[in-house]
């Protein structure tokens, strides 16, 4: 079999199925002529299923991306929690100490600083409503793909697929990257992320919790039922061996690494981990060919931007594509895709720099330097402007965002 399309996404991940959607709703396209070519798609919902272990911390404008998607309007509420505050403090201070910075979304006159969202079921809301808008979602490996001056192949199967344009976003290990020879640089930090859900003795209260650990920062972040997902970055062998470890041992050191900030910790799923680096690829575009979301960077987890960068990217994308008309262009044109990529290369590669800073500066600070940390936190939770100006970043409103993360669509 043979089809044609002007646009393939490859891979159904939250970039890739939310860049499908939009493309479907606002990239002046017949959705009839959009695909979605993923590997494996999420398995549907169970009722009263716990949480997922893998989460996104979504800020204001993703939510805002997500609705033009018309993804956010089809997530069970009930299985969201959105956080109000943030509470950030180094291991050499209290939890609730002078070098403890605290953001509220209050002080901004915000309800919330963004949604704790299991990612299936962010992924089949993207599904759903391209779907729903008349898209064509193929279950499928890609096999091979090449490129050329008018069209993009791709074979899966028995089955050939051409297309304008070709989307990468089939992860960190990118098929479509390698194949449109796109180089990257990496980074290894030698460490791992530990993920499951935890109970606690006392009530998360609606804030997301960060501790900067020499051996690596820890994050909890609270979830609709009231447990927390833990983000927990170490150093390759101390992650085995809080991978290996018995149950009540692994309950003992967490609650230790989180300074008992919310009591005892106790297990309530299965433990998981994934290596930790940071990539870059040095063009996000080719001819017929554009990366989003982790083909195009990855970065350090801890402060949970991963989702947030893959989803502007299909909303940045999505605007350049929608220019083509006014430009005499088709989807795929080189001239139309770098204007994409002038828009988020910069502003991820700010991201992954900040992130590193975090990582190295502030979780490997010792002595002299964590006194210079506590200071630093304590001066930005007592001046009113720069502790707003941090809160706003955090929610994801400030700096160049693309037009779809601007607007509300129905949420």
């Amino acid at each position: 079999m043979s089809e044609r399309f002007e646009v393939i996404v490859i891979g159904g991940g939250l970039a890739g199925a939310c860049a499908a959607a939009l493309l479907a709703r606002h990239a002046g396209i017949d959705p009839a002529r959009v695909a979605l070519l993923a590997a494996q798609l999420p398995a549907p919902a169970v009722d009263g299923a716990p949480p997922d272990l893998r989460v996104a911390a979504l800020s204001r404008a993703s939510e805002r991306v997500l609705g033009a998607a018309g993804a956010w309007q089809r997530l069970d509420t009930q299985r969201l929690c959105a956080y109000e505050r943030m509470r950030v403090w180094h291991e050499s201070a209290a939890v609730d100490g002078a070098g403890s910075l605290c953001f509220d979304a209050a002080d901004l006159g915000e309800p919330n600083l963004g949604h704790i969202a299991e990612m299936n079921a962010l992924q089949r809301a993207c599904i759903e409503s391209f779907c729903d808008s008349g898209g064509v979602v193929r279950e499928a490996a890609v096999d091979a793909l090449e490129f050329d001056q008018d069209a993009a192949r791709l074979r899966s199967g028995a089955d050939l697929f051409e297309a304008r344009l070709v989307v990468g976003a089939d992860g960190g290990q990118s098929l479509v990257r390698e194949s449109a020879g796109l180089p990257v640089r990496t980074r290894d930090y030698h460490q791992r992320a530990i993920v499951a859900t935890v109970a606690t003795a006392k009530p998360h209260a609606h804030t997301a919790w960060q501790r900067f650990l020499h051996t690596g920062p820890l994050a909890l972040l609270p979830l609709y039922d009231g447990c927390s997902s833990i983000v927990w970055s170490l150093d390759e062998s101390a992650a085995r061996a809080n991978l290996e470890c018995d149950t009540l041992e692994f309950e003992q050191r967490l609650s230790s690494a989180c300074a008992y900030a919310l009591g005892e910790v106790r297990l309530a799923s299965e433990r998981a981990s994934f290596p930790l680096r940071s990539m870059a690829a040095d063009s996000y575009v080719a001819p017929r060919c554009a990366l989003i979301g982790d083909a195009a960077h990855v970065i350090h987890p801890l402060a949970g931007q991963g989702a947030n960068l893959g989803l502007l990217d299909a909303a940045a994308l999505c605007e350049a594509v929608a220019a083509a008309p006014s430009l005499r262009e088709d989807a795929g044109a080189l001239r139309l895709l770098r204007r994409y990529e002038q828009q988020r290369r910069t502003h991820n590669l700010t991201m992954d720099a900040a992130m590193q800073v975090f990582q190295k500066g502030f979780a490997a600070a010792r002595g002299p330097a964590a006194w210079l940390v506590n200071q630093g936190f304590a001066m930005v939770d007592r001046s009113g402007p720069l502790k707003r100006a941090f809160a706003r970043q955090a929610l994801g409103i400030t700096g160049e965002l693309p037009p779809l993360a601007l607007a509300s669509f129905g949420q």
